[in-house]
């Protein structure tokens, strides 16, 4: 039966000594990976009931252990539900209800975070990585194969919702395998390559690109333990050889300010999660010299679906061409086809899109039309296929690569004393991507603290989603229907963060 876990234990049995992941000075040998992993599936099946199909959530910060973790829920037949580890225990909350969540593996450095989540989850069992590491390691390697289909779910990942919820996108073993099949297709991605992983692993891009694609097909892993100062990353980068880089482009901006070295071994970059700047584009190009292949993909299409190609024309300002087995549609508000380079919303359908919303029907019958996804997002196709993004889904920030919903952030704040209307918007920052800004009337004669406000969103907000100015205002410019004009809203907060 081919599934990830079955790949990945093929992979080992045809590689055991190989370097499955380079973290700082220490090796990790595929078999030792696999043992490892192995214990953990084992554990979670025997002292936590696990069940094929049970949900565990995978919330730690980037170490080898969260590679180890992934393949052993997946060998455990369990479904792998990555979250962001920089969300808070009440954020980190929601998700493990809605998806019912049996085990959440963590690390001893989030026990703060983690205790509280228990203690407010009691069903829910912990497990901690660090004892994983006392665990001995089977020599004997266990290579049976287990019996889940192509189809059935292997991955969760939640991705902000515009009503202020995150939705579970459910990816099933083929969504994910054969997105990684056409990744390694459309970058001539052979066994000799070296993957440098420098990005959340818990993001969707990392998880596909970064992480499944090495393991499934017998690649190292160059897993970087320090990224500032980004010489650090060229170092290490140097040091284990690595070819391959999926980064973001506030990467590759730092990038082009510094020197590198003639003998980088890099061959292909690989940037997404965010628009890349032609500037930018531009500067590393003339700077660096490797091949930099901009792509587009959510989520909710596992999530790669278009890239720049390796050989042929690559097109600055473009997002590139679909993967095989990807299509695209630009259709208008009524859902006609619109012709090239006429923008409209972005439609996809292939093997990347997702098998719905878990537990969520109507968000799912929303965005998937009769095979098709649609994304929100507003693009043009030129007369050779290429793809183009004019605007972002509505109202979506996009800071350092994440996306952050205002009206997540809003909803919280309604929630502080003295508020009587909020709205929140972003200001670009060429560094950072948006910058959140909190526009917010107060109650009559209420006065809102602004520090006591930005201490109470620090317990419910990840700190990549706070505001980083808070404008008080006396009210909210609105159209004749009594809509928020967030276009005003944006030029005056630029108007005054520009001061």
């Amino acid at each position: 039966m081919i599934n990830l876990a079955n790949q990945f234990t093929e992979i080992v049995r045809n590689n055991p000594n190989k370097t499955a992941i380079f973290w700082d000075e220490t090796e990790f040998s595929f078999s030792h990976a696999h043992s490892v992993a192995k214990c953990l599936a084992n554990r979670l099946k025997d002292q936590c009931d696990l069940q094929s199909g049970d949900r565990v959530a995978l919330w730690l910060k980037n170490c080898p252990e969260f590679v180890f973790s992934l393949f052993g829920i997946l060998l455990g037949e369990g479904v792998v539900v990555s979250i962001n580890s920089f969300l808070t225990p009440d954020e980190v909350g929601f998700i493990v209800k809605d998806c019912d969540a049996k085990v959440v593996i963590s690390e001893v450095s989030m026990a703060e975070g983690t205790a509280k989540l228990v203690k407010d989850n009691p069903s829910l069992q912990l497990i901690e990585v660090e004892s994983l590491n006392q665990s001995e390691p089977n020599d004997s390697l266990d290579f049976s194969s287990l019996e889940q289909a192509p189809e059935d779910l292997a991955l969760i990942i939640y991705t902000s919702g515009t009503t202020g919820k995150p939705k579970g996108a459910m990816l099933s073993n083929y969504n994910l395998m054969s997105n990684v099949e056409a990744i390694v297709e459309a970058a001539d991605i052979v066994i000799e390559d070296r993957m440098a992983v420098l990005l959340p692993m818990f993001h969707s891009f990392t998880m596909t690109v970064g992480l499944l694609l090495p393991m499934t097909r017998g690649l190292s892993i160059v897993a970087i333990k320090s990224l500032n100062p980004p010489k650090n990353i060229i170092t290490e980068i140097i040091q284990h050889r690595a070819t391959v880089m999926p980064a973001i482009p506030q990467l590759y901006r730092a990038f082009v300010n510094i020197t590198i070295p003639s003998r980088l071994p890099l061959r292909v970059c690989f940037s997404g999660a965010a628009p890349l700047p032609i500037e930018v584009l531009n500067a590393f190009n003339e700077n660096v010299g490797i091949p930099l292949l901009e792509g587009y993909g959510l989520s909710e299409t596992s999530p790669v679906a278009c890239m720049n190609p390796l050989y042929g024309e690559r097109k600055a300002g473009s997002v590139g061409l679909p993967l095989r087995g990807v299509e695209f549609q630009i259709r208008n508000d009524d859902g006609m086809i619109l012709p090239v380079n006429e923008p409209g919303e972005i439609c996809i359908k292939g093997h990347n899109i997702m098998m719905g919303y878990w537990n969520n029907s109507e968000a799912t019958e929303a965005s998937i039309k009769d095979g098709w996804l649609l994304t929100g997002d507003i693009g043009h196709l030129d007369d050779d296929g290429y793809l183009y993004i004019t605007d972002r889904k509505k109202d979506m920030l996009l800071v350092n690569g994440i996306n952050v919903y205002p009206r997540e952030v809003e909803e919280v704040i309604y929630q502080f004393e003295g508020v009587s209307e909020v709205a929140v918007v972003g200001i670009n920052d060429p560094r950072k991507g948006d910058l959140v800004v909190a526009c917010i009337v107060p109650g009559e004669e209420a006065e809102i603290d602004e520090s006591g406000l930005k201490e109470f969103l620090k317990t419910k907000l990840a700190a990549y989603k706070l505001p980083r100015k808070v404008m008080i205002m006396e009210s909210l410019p609105r159209n004749a229907t009594g809509k928020i004009l967030k276009t005003k809203l944006r030029e005056t907060a630029s108007d005054r963060v520009g001061r």
